[in-house]
Formats: C-alpha cells, structure tokens, sequence
C-alpha cells in the first residue's frame, strides 16, 4: 500500500512539473478550437468530401477489368487537395484571426499580465493551431494511405509530400501570426487582411502545384534533375530560417519598448546570413561547372537591402536602462543607427562572399560572358547606395521623428522608381538611346544590370574598375552622411 501511494505520488509531482512547462496558452486555445463551429465545419466537410472521393474510388476499381490505368496518383492529390485548403487557407487564417483579434479587443495586455512574455505567448499560439492541424491530419491520414493500395503512386513520394507540406504549413502559420502584429490602425489592419488572403491563396495554389509534381514524377525527379534537389534544400532553409527570423520580428513588435526588442531578430538575420552564406559556398563548390557567383550576389543582396530598410528604420534612441551596457558594436540592440550599420556590414560580408565565389570560378563557366569583379561587387554597392540616401535626406527635410520611418520607406521606393525611369528618358533624348550605359550608371536596374552582365568590362581595359569605384565612392559617402544623420537624431531624442 505504502509503495503504490509513493508511485501516486511521484505521478502526481510528475505530471504537475510538465503541466508547469507546458505553455498554458496552447491548452487555452485548443480547447477555444475545438468547440468552434468553424473547426467542427471544416472537419466535417473534408470527412465529407474524402469520403465521397474515396466512394468514386471503389467505385472505379470495380471497372478496372476495362483497361483503366491505375488511380493512385489521382486519387492522392484528390485526397492532399482537400487537407491543402485546411492546412495551407483555413489553419493560417484563424490564426491570424485569432491574434488580431487579441490586438484588437484589447485583450493582449491581459495576457502580457500573465507573465508569459510575447515570445511565449506566440510560441502558444502557433503550437496550438499547429494542434489543431495535426488533428485534421490524422483523420484524413487512412484515406491518403488508402490511395497508395490504388497503384500508380510510390510510397516515399507521399511521405515527400506530407513532409513538405508539413514543412509549408508551419511556414504560413508563422507569416499569418507575424501579419496580425502589423497594421496598428483600422486601414493598415484591412489593408494586411486582404493582403494575407491573396498571399495564402497563392501558397494554397504553390503548394498544390508541388503536390502535384512530386506525386506524378515521385523521388526520380531528383535524382534526374540535381538543380531540383538544390532548389528543393534552398527553399526549405529560406523556410526554415525565415520562419524564425518572422517569429523574432512578431515578438519584437509585441515587446515593450523598454525591452532589449530588438535582440532576437537581428541575431537570427545574422545567423541566417552566416549559414546561407556557408551554405552557398558548399552547394557551389559540390555544382559542376562552378559558376553563378553573379546570381548569388544579386539575390542576396537584394534581401539584405530589404532586411536593412527595416533595419534603419527602427525607432531612435533607445530606453535609458539601456543605454549604460550599449557600445559602438552593439549593433544588436535597438535604434536605427545600430540597425543602419548592422545592414551595412551583412551586405558588406555578402558581398565579400560573392567576391571569393568569383575569383574561385573557372574561366569560361560565368553565366555571361566578360563578367568581371567589378559586376559581382556591384550589387553591395547599389545595395548601400540607395538604402542610406532617404536616410539622410529626411534628416534634411526636417520630418518629425514618428513619421520618419514611414517617409524613408516611400522615399525608398520613390528614389529607386525615379532612378529607374529617368535615366532612360535622358539619355534617349542626348544619345538616342534609352539603354546608353554611361547615363545609367546610376540606374538600380540596367546599371547593375551593365556591371553584371560585363557590359563596362568589355567598354575597354580598367573600365568596370573605374565605374565601380566611382560608386563606391558615392555609395560610401552617403553611408556616412546617414551615419551622421542618424545619430544626430539619436542624440536629440535622448535629449528628449
């Protein structure tokens, strides 16, 4: 007797510890799922269909005597058709509902109060949903096995194709649940639902249009086709990573402004960067011919000019708690002028990268012929050029400190729009030409583009070297300048 009441008891303090762990939210908000009509409508219509589908399936093999092929690769996508629009619409969608919804009742500083934290708290929330998913998954778990008895369908291609779509469900959960931190008013709220609503209809169509290639084609079109497979990793990492770096940043909006908030997405853009970068470098020198070093710069930078325009534009200064512990190279916590020279060393480091790739390529293998150093540093350049120009420049059209992010942003776009149409127009009404490469060294799109493609290599020797240390010098100098600007601004606002 003594011994089963010490069992009891061990259960007990067991159980009790993991019920400590467990995130409450997640047990808060399946239970909200479970006794949703939503939830019961979509279960039972999908039970619905897959039974109809599974009914016209037996029907049809009763007739297989006549020469029929066999039915299941139809029968599986029939069947991942239905549980796409769950995983990849339905699941997404209520969980931005339900986010936006806290945000919106004024509910979420309620659960601020509990302790949790925001990164808990979106941790619960995307587990929960995350639940809810699984569940509808093990129900429609016996008919997509049902399919593969059908033939015509190989049983890793269906275990590939739950794996990714698993892989693309978890990815959408996160981008729907960092959407509902955005939009503080009622025209940015609108504005980021319909924009959600296009964007999981176009996953829900991707990811079918996947399914559907995998399950026809299965494992062979990987092994027959290597670009593929470095396409299908490359995806999964972007996925993987990105997903991570969208969960910081939803934590990172919802955090006090007293918090180090800044600390979690910063770090895993720069872990993302280092990994992709090292990545990069394994699956170029793994390729035969080695060649794309070109690709890769522009690409990348390309992201990190994106990344870096919210980097810089992140609120000045920064609570005075933190102001004591924050050195020159903290460049991970928060403030604009951090997030300015923390992007400027990412692109600086990528295209240090895309260097290396260069100057490691076998002659004759670049994508275009002539390409030079010259053409894969370029893209850093365009890429610091016209990221730092708004920031100086709204430094100098005295716009308030609230609105500045918002005024760099449309004169981001502004300036990158008019540098690539009236270039153009000028040099067809000088030379006759709208594509002269001269005129449009300043061009974000044909100048880049002329650097890339060697056209100012093969314009005479030292050519490509002298442009581009012209914009390097320009690009330099209105880094400093935004520099200087920003931390002039920094200054005020501490004053403040």
């Amino acid at each position: 007797m003594s011994k089963t009441i010490g069992v009891g008891v061990v259960g007990e303090a067991l159980l009790s510890r993991w019920g400590d762990r467990l995130n409450p939210l997640v047990v808060k908000e399946v239970r909200q799922g479970l006794r949703s009509r939503a939830f019961w409508a979509f279960f039972g219509l999908m039970l619905l269909a897959c039974f109809g589908i599974a009914l016209v399936a037996f029907i049809s093999t009763l007739e297989e005597g006549n020469g029929l092929k066999p039915l299941g690769q139809g029968v599986f996508f029939s069947f991942f058709l239905c549980l796409a629009v769950v995983h990849f619409v339905v699941i997404p969608y209520t969980a931005y509902r339900s986010l936006a919804r806290e945000r919106e009742d004024d509910t979420w500083v309620l659960l601020v109060l509990t302790g949790l934290g925001p990164r808990r708290i979106l941790r619960g929330k995307v587990a929960s949903f995350l639940v809810q998913a699984g569940l509808y998954a093990s129900a429609i778990g016996p008919f997509l096995l049902f399919s593969y008895y059908l033939n015509g369908i190989e049983l890793p291609a269906i275990l590939g194709v739950l794996a990714l779509g698993a892989s693309w469900l978890v990815f959408l959960t996160v981008v729907a649940v960092c959407a509902a931190t955005f939009g503080d008013n009622r025209i940015g709220r609108a504005l980021v639902h319909f924009t959600l609503l296009g964007g999981l209809g176009l996953a829900c169509v991707y990811g079918l249009t996947a399914a559907y290639i995998l399950s026809e084609e299965g494992l062979r079109a990987f092994s027959r086709d290597r670009g593929l497979t470095r396409f299908t990793l490359g995806f999964l990492w972007m996925m993987l990573t990105g997903g991570w770096l969208l969960f910081e940043t939803a934590a990172a909006r919802l955090s006090l402004p007293t918090e180090n908030y800044t600390r979690g997405p910063r770090l895993a853009l720069c872990v993302q960067t280092v990994l992709s970068g090292l990545l990069v470098l394994g699956l170029w020198w793994e390729a035969e011919p080695r060649s794309g070093a070109e690709v890769v710069s522009v690409l990348g930078c390309l992201y990190l000019t994106g990344c870096g325009l919210v980097l810089a534009t992140d609120g000045d200064g920064q609570a005075r708690a933190l102001r004591a512990a924050t050195r020159p190279w903290s460049l991970l916590r928060p403030g604009a002028l951090r997030g300015l020279r923390l992007a400027v060393v990412l692109l600086l480091g990528w295209g240090a990268l895309s260097a290396v790739l260069c100057l490691l390529t076998p002659a004759g293998t670049s994508r275009w012929n002539g390409t030079s150093p010259p053409g894969v540093l370029a893209p850093p350049v365009y890429g610091l050029l016209y990221l730092s120009l708004p920031l100086w420049l709204v430094r100098l059209m005295r716009v308030s400190p609230s609105a500045s992010p918002l005024v760099v942003r449309v004169l981001f776009v502004l300036l990158v729009g008019l540098a690539g149409i009236l270039p153009p127009l000028f040099a067809l009404v000088v030379s006759g030409s709208a594509s002269d490469k001269l005129i449009n060294l300043l061009n974000p799109f044909l100048g880049l583009s002329s650097f890339v493609e060697g056209a100012y290599h093969r314009m005479g020797a030292g050519t490509d070297w002298s442009l581009w240390s012209f914009m390097a010098l320009l690009a330099g100098l209105s880094v400093f300048l935004a520099d200087r600007a920003l931390a002039a601004r920094e200054r005020e606002a501490h004053a403040s």
